[in-house]
């Protein structure tokens, strides 16, 4: 798909109206927030691995002054380095969430599961003095950025550069409550999140979820539910259909939240699996499929990776990043 085309579906007053939002281009003569964001698309969609040299070509181009309508005098790579570490990236933050909502409602996903995980990007040291340590004798830092994807697309991303966010636990429930997901939708995420705090807050601010657990897990049995007959497509056999309290720490007192455990056993490997979920009126085997389909995000990240080098690092500066990951995304 070529920029043209993509920029077509992009309604260009939105862009107008979200730049005068966020003050994208107060005091400033050049290089404007609409004329950087069509320059990183640009570059993104005809160049294997964008650079700011990259950039600098392209935006000296005839064929970029053709596509932006614009007859813009010429400018050097570090001018745009210093435009992108210092722009507002709300700006790209605010059209993000805005070609989220548009081309999600386009695709009929409204209602589509909402996956959440996080992935790791290294940077060389010698080129950043922020982000998060990797061990005692490497040269590398990392960033994390916890993403939100609903159905195919996106829906939400936030970045992480502290040693604290090394836990999912710290990454993840934030991740979810900043995005709010609305009442019909079911967030979906892997076994690093085990904090009973944050199973009761996703359930007490009506957010349904589904997540795996570890077997260790201490718990209190309420009732128990019939388990109904394996469907021909199911991967696992439900073994035990539970209502339960869980223990908030090994030693704690019992969550009062009643929340539902599905135990499964892996039909492929034999291994023993426990989802936890907040949804009381879907069948088990169906709450192992949901958890199942988390396996999409893990597809995304590998292409976001191989496809549109989100290891790739344009901007050493924390705002750059910021405008980047939007972008790509």
């Amino acid at each position: 798909m070529k920029a043209n085309s993509i920029l077509k579906l992009i309604p260009v007053k939105e862009l107008e109206f979200l730049a005068a939002e966020t003050k994208v281009d107060y005091q400033v003569k050049k290089l404007k927030g609409s004329s950087i964001f069509r320059l990183i698309l640009y570059s993104m969609l005809n160049s294997t691995k964008v650079s700011l040299r990259i950039m600098e070509h392209f935006y000296n181009s005839a064929t970029f002054k053709q596509f932006t309508g614009e007859n813009h005098n010429s400018t050097k790579y570090n001018s745009l380095s210093d435009r992108i570490a210092s722009i507002n990236s709300e700006y790209f933050e605010k059209i993000f969430h805005l070609l989220s909502k548009k081309f999600s409602h386009l695709l009929k996903e409204k209602n589509s599961l909402i996956l959440f995980d996080s992935t790791m990007v290294g940077i060389s040291s010698k080129l950043v003095s922020w982000g998060m340590k990797v061990g005692v004798k490497t040269n590398k830092r990392q960033i994390k950025y916890t993403v939100g994807l609903k159905g195919t697309l996106p829906c939400h991303v936030s970045i992480f550069t502290t040693p604290t966010a090394s836990s999912e636990d710290k990454t993840i429930p934030p991740a979810i409550f900043s995005y709010k997901p609305p009442k019909e939708n079911i967030v979906v995420f892997d076994r690093g999140v085990q904090s009973r705090k944050t199973f009761r807050e996703l359930n007490d601010k009506n957010i349904q979820f589904v997540t795996r657990i570890k077997k260790d897990a201490v718990y209190k049995i309420i009732s128990q539910n019939k388990i109904p007959l394996k469907s021909i497509d199911s991967t696992v056999t439900i073994s035990e259909d539970l209502i339960v309290q869980l223990r908030e720490t090994h030693k704690g007192k019992w969550n009062s939240t009643k929340f539902r455990l599905v135990k499964a056993k892996s039909d492929e490997t034999g291994d023993e699996l426990y989802f936890l979920t907040n949804i009381h009126d879907l069948d088990p085997y169906e709450i192992a499929f949901i958890y199942k389909k988390r396996w999409e995000i893990e597809v995304f990240f590998k292409f976001l990776k191989q496809e549109l080098n989100l290891s790739h690092i344009v901007s050493r500066n924390e705002n750059g990043v910021k405008v980047m990951i939007y972008m790509t995304l």
